[in-house]
This record gives C-alpha cells, sequence and structure tokens, in this order.
C-alpha cells in the first residue's frame, strides 16, 4: 500500500519546489526594479517626469505649459450655463452690506451696519461688472499713494477730509498724502511718536488692528515698519473708504464694533489704535474696550488718538463740557485698568496703554465679570457680552499668557504657541513642520508655472481655506499680502495664523464676503469646494470669487478631480480661462489643481471682448 503511494508524494513534493521558486525569482525581480534599475521604476519616473511642470509662464494670458487632464465624465455633471453681466448699477455690490437692507435694521448699537446677507432667493446669479475704464491698480508702493479714479469714482473724501490730508483728485487719479484726522502732517511722523513707547521696529510688533480705519492710511504706512494691519471702517456715508484702502494695496475688510463679536481669534493682534474713530468706548458699560482687550495679545499695546484726549485744547471745537470731556476719560481709563492695562503715555492727542502679560501683575480696584465662553474662537455671529476675557494661566510672574512668542521675522516658521501647548486639535510640532514643508513645496511650484506670483502683480492675496497659514507663509513678501479666511465649518486654526505672524478672518463661504467687488489680484482655495459641496452651491461660491476678483486676476483651486470637474464647467460659464494639471506629486494622485485666469471686461462690453488695454501694471 505504501508503494503505490509513493509517486502522488514525488509529484507533490516537485509542485512545492516549483512554486516555491517562482515565488523567489519574482520577490527578486520586484526587489531589483523597486532600486531603481528596473523597467517598471522606469516608467513610473516617465509617467511623473511628464506631469511635472518645467517651464514659466510669463505672459498675462497665463497659459501654462502642461496637459490637460483628462476627467471621467459623472452622471450628476452639471450642465454648462453662461452667466450674464449684472447691471452696472451693481458696479460695487457687497452682498452682505447693502444699504438698502441695512435700513430696515436697528441702528441701535451699530447693528444696521454689521453684516445682513441675502437670502437664497435674493442672490445674485449674475456677474458683477467693472466700471468703464477700469484699469489694473498701480504697483506697490506707488499704489499706497496712488488709485485710479475709474476704479473707485467717489469723490466725496476729498471735500470732506480736505483739510486733514486724507486723499486729494488729480486729473484721473487719486493721490494719498497719507494724512488722517489726528496726523494730516502724515501717517510717518505719528507712527515715529508712537515707536518712542512702543516697540515697532525690532519686530516685537507684527500684527495690527486699526479699528474705523478710514482710507487705512495709517495700516499703509505701518507696512514700511513690516507690521500687518488689519483696517476695518463700516460701509456708510464715508463713500469708498474701505474699497480705497484696497485699491491701495493695504488690508481691510467692512466691519464695524457693534453687537457680535469681531470675527478674529483671541489675542490675535500685538497693538490696536483708535485715531478719531468714534467709537463710544464708555457705552455699554465698556463693551467695545473689552472686545479690544479680548483680540489684543498679552503684553499688547492700544493707542487712543483723539477725544477726549487733550480735551482741554479741543472741548470748544468739539463742542463739549471740560466736564463732559474730562468724566469720559476718567471713565477710559478706569475700564483700562480693569482690563489690567497700564496707562503709559499721554501727550498732545495721543495716549498708549499696554496690556499686562498676565493676570498675576494685575492689580484691579473692584472684582470683573469674567467671560464663560467655552470655544474662545467661537465668534462666528457671536453676540458681544459684557464681560472680561480671561488671561490663559500662568505658573509666574514673567511667563507670557499664551506664550512668548518670537520676534518676526523668526515667528513665520517657529512653533506657535498654540501647537506647542496642545491648543490645536490633530497638530503637534512635527505636524505643523511638515506643513511648512509641504506648502513651500506647492508655492514654489505656483511660482514655476506662474512666475509673476510673488511679484507687485499679486498684491492683494487670498487664501479661502488657510489651515495654518502655510501658503501665506511660504508667499511671504513685502511685495504682497495674504488675508487669511479660516471657514467656520472646519479646525479653528485662526489663531496659529495670527501667531505666525500673518493676518486673517474667519468666514462662511455660503455668504459674501465683507469687501467690495474687485478687491484681490489672486485667490488660493484649497479644498474649499469638497468642504462646502453639502452646505451650498458650487456657483454661489465661483460668483462670490468672481465679484471679489480683479479683471485679469488669478485662482489656483486644489481639490478632488471630480469636484473640480463641476467647478470647471460652471467657471467656463463665467468669462474664466482655465486648465486643469496633475498635482505635484503626478498623475496619480487623485487631487488635481485648476488655473484660472479671469478675463478683462467691463460694464457695457461685448461678451467676446478680451482685451486689457487699460492694463497699466509694472511687473516686478
Amino acid at each position: 500500500m505504501g508503494s503505490k503511494n509513493n509517486p502522488p508524494r514525488s509529484r507533490s513534493s516537485l509542485s512545492l519546489i516549483l512554486v516555491v521558486g517562482l515565488c523567489c525569482f519574482f520577490y527578486l525581480l520586484g526587489a531589483w526594479q523597486k532600486s531603481g534599475f528596473g523597467k517598471g521604476d522606469s516608467i513610473a519616473m516617465e509617467i511623473t517626469k511628464q506631469a511635472q511642470c518645467t517651464d514659466v509662464v510669463t505672459d498675462l494670458d497665463f497659459k501654462p505649459h502642461h496637459n490637460t487632464v483628462k476627467i471621467p465624465e459623472r452622471l450628476a455633471d452639471p450642465k454648462p450655463v453662461s452667466f450674464k453681466p449684472c447691471d452696472v448699477k451693481l458696479k460695487d455690490y457687497t452682498p452682505c452690506q447693502e444699504q438698502d437692507r441695512a435700513m430696515k435694521f436697528p441702528r441701535e448699537n451699530m447693528i444696521y451696519r454689521e453684516r445682513h446677507c441675502p437670502p437664497e432667493n435674493e442672490k445674485l446669479r449674475c456677474l458683477v461688472p467693472a466700471p468703464k475704464g477700469y484699469m489694473t491698480p498701480f504697483p506697490w508702493p506707488k499704489s499706497r499713494d496712488y488709485v485710479h479714479y475709474a476704479n473707485a469714482p467717489f469723490k466725496s473724501l476729498t471735500v470732506e477730509k480736505a483739510g486733514q490730508n486724507w486723499v486729494q483728485f488729480q486729473g484721473s487719479v487719486f493721490k494719498f498724502p497719507g494724512g488722517g484726522t489726528m496726523f494730516p502732517q502724515g501717517a510717518d511722523a505719528y507712527i515715529d511718536e508712537l515707536a518712542s513707547v512702543i516697540p515697532i521696529k525690532d519686530g516685537s510688533v507684527r500684527t495690527a488692528l486699526d479699528t474705523g480705519c478710514g482710507v487705512a492710511s495709517w495700516g499703509a504706512y505701518m507696512l514700511k515698519r513690516n507690521v500687518l494691519t488689519m483696517s476695518f471702517a463700516p460701509r456708510d456715508n464715508h463713500e469708498a473708504q474701505v474699497q480705497f484702502a484696497l485699491e491701495r494695496g493695504v488690508p481691510a475688510i467692512i466691519a464695524v464694533l457693534g453687537s457680535i463679536l469681531l470675527p478674529y481669534p483671541p489675542r490675535a493682534f500685538d497693538m490696536a489704535q483708535c485715531s478719531r474713530c468714534l467709537i463710544p468706548w464708555t457705552a455699554n458699560e465698556g463693551t467695545y474696550l473689552m472686545e479690544v482687550d479680548r483680540v489684543l495679545r498679552p503684553g499688547g499695546y492700544w493707542v487712543l488718538s483723539g477725544p477726549p484726549i487733550n480735551w482741554k485744547t479741543y472741548y470748544k471745537t468739539w463742542n463739549r463740557t471740560k466736564a463732559d470731556l474730562k468724566a469720559e476719560q476718567k471713565r477710559i481709563e478706569d475700564i483700562a485698568e480693569s482690563l489690567c492695562w497700564e496707562k503709559k503715555y499721554e501727550k498732545g492727542d495721543t495716549a498708549i496703554f499696554r496690556k499686562k502679560i498676565n493676570d498675576r501683575s494685575c492689580d484691579r480696584s473692584t472684582p470683573v465679570n469674567t467671560c464663560k465662553r467655552k470655544d474662545t474662537d467661537d465668534v462666528w455671529y457671536k453676540e458681544i457680552e459684557t464681560c472680561v476675557t480671561p488671561f490663559p494661566k500662568v505658573s509666574n510672574e514673567e511667563e507670557v499668557a499664551g506664550g512668548k512668542l518670537k520676534k518676526f521675522p523668526e515667528r513665520l516658521f517657529a512653533v506657535p504657541p498654540s501647537v506647542s501647548k496642545g491648543l490645536v486639535s490633530g497638530v503637534d510640532a512635527e505636524t505643523y513642520q511638515e506643513d511648512v514643508k509641504l506648502w513651500k513645496k506647492r508655492v514654489g511650484r505656483y511660482k514655476r508655472i506662474n512666475s509673476l506670483i510673488g511679484s507687485t502683480r499679486y498684491r492683494n492675496v487670498m487664501d479661502m481655506n488657510a489651515g495654518l497659514g502655510g501658503f501665506a507663509a511660504a508667499l511671504e513678501s513685502p511685495k504682497s499680502w495674504v488675508m487669511n479666511v479660516v471657514p467656520t465649518i472646519t479646525k479653528k486654526t485662526l489663531s496659529v495664523v495670527y501667531e505666525r505672524g500673518l493676518i486673517g478672518i474667519y468666514h462662511d463661504w455660503c455668504e459674501g464676503f465683507s469687501t467690495y467687488p474687485r478687491t484681490y489680484d489672486f485667490i488660493h482655495a484649497n479644498g474649499v469646494f469638497s468642504m462646502y459641496q453639502h452646505s451650498c452651491k458650487i456657483e454661489d461660491i465661483l460668483l462670490e470669487m468672481d465679484r471679489i476678483l480683479r479683471p485679469e486676476g488669478i485662482l489656483i483651486i486644489r481639490d478632488e478631480v471630480d469636484v473640480l470637474n463641476d467647478v470647471r464647467k460652471i467657471a467656463d460659464g463665467m468669462r474664466w480661462d482655465t486648465k486643469l494639471m496633475d498635482h505635484e506629486d503626478g498623475p496619480l494622485v487623485p487631487e488635481k489643481i485648476l488655473y484660472a485666469v479671469k478675463q478683462y471686461w467691463v460694464a457695457g462690453d461685448d461678451a467676446n471682448n478680451q482685451s486689457s488695454s487699460a492694463d497699466s501694471s509694472e511687473e516686478e
């Protein structure tokens, strides 16, 4: 019986040896290919090389030397649609700050000047036109001093503020001499006075807030000191204040201190100022000063220039009694003391206060009502409360509450305190550094495709989903600035952005942004449409991007390929020129990049008119 079973066992042994031999052969073959000497790796490398772009695009048509990516069609793809221009009277349309809608709301606490967005059935589904004669803004720094009249044809401020050197009309341009209500001789001299008390020059102060900014001359001249200022003013009877600021290449938004929190995280700014901003600081038990305190960093400075400071000189001009003005200043100083601020300087029209670095050195004469908010970054449409934001805890009197920041520019890439302290979910020092490297790589690629990125051609830049601020940090240059937008539906990381010495805002992209049309040169959107695909319509976000983008401005949109397929079909009906390209890591990565240029056209143009004879820019 045993002899009959021997032959089958021999064949089984032979088969087993053969299988083992084949396995070893293919293992060695795979290892050889992976080592870089095999044909398989060469083919993969060749595919990747084909996806890499080495040519530089220099013309304004921005035609990258890339093959368009073939996209799989989907049953749910939107049908192509062509959007018509809006009526020319809407050329300065600001969806959430329109005057007609605003007047329906109470004037108490400036509620009517806050954001009031149109309901779904009232949203515009058309392209906001540029005015006839629109011209590309002057390059920075010339734009700081000159704006084309055709771009913002509003002369009222040249009359109302004629004696204060805000703005002058000269032929076809506005000239901005750099003056202000409290510094008619120029912002430079005023800033020099502040710098005698505040360490503006050494990098200690990097982010600033200008409340009630006018045409943002203070912010414009702070840029000479490498300080980024977030300026804001309402859309009111002072026509186009914020529009002028952005035409000049200075960061600004439409906003007001009213009944809701400012859209910034706590401890965002190194200093803040009010230069005759006319905010009633003592109203509502000091609520507005408490809101400035919320966004002011421990150790930061607050500057008050204007009423009631120097009331002995101006009480007749202000048409107020000495007793009234004296009491108002005393009340401001009492509120400042309750916030742990110390008055450091008062001379002429200006007073300077400094917020203490922690509450251990705070000597309050009376107890205060402390805010009880659980999520201090949750500020979108949240009501202002009459309460004092508590300092973060410290272990000794010398420790800076919330963490000490390095001086700029070192602070741009240093690990921010909120990351090192583990306050940002899912982000530690290692993932932060990886994010830094990732965005340096991506921005480097952008610049190879469009060599004008990083030049003054694209001065005003927006990142619609800023994350940790990596894109803005990699792009950082005196030639441009970035508005870092952190969507309200994602992780709240805006504190990290400010700790890096950058500026930004919380915003919901289902609504209009707080700015005028044609105020950004370059919009970057990373994953925005995937993020919002179940929240609002793609076309609404795209129409808002078109509204705030200047003619011949550029867009870079990163997202999954199927999402970009939908985006591109809509964008092609918006007078954009588009190209879809591979990810930096090659064609096998499902994320793609859509590059777009907004065509030049103005109100009354034929749809096919794409010329830009009005372009007066000087690229650097």
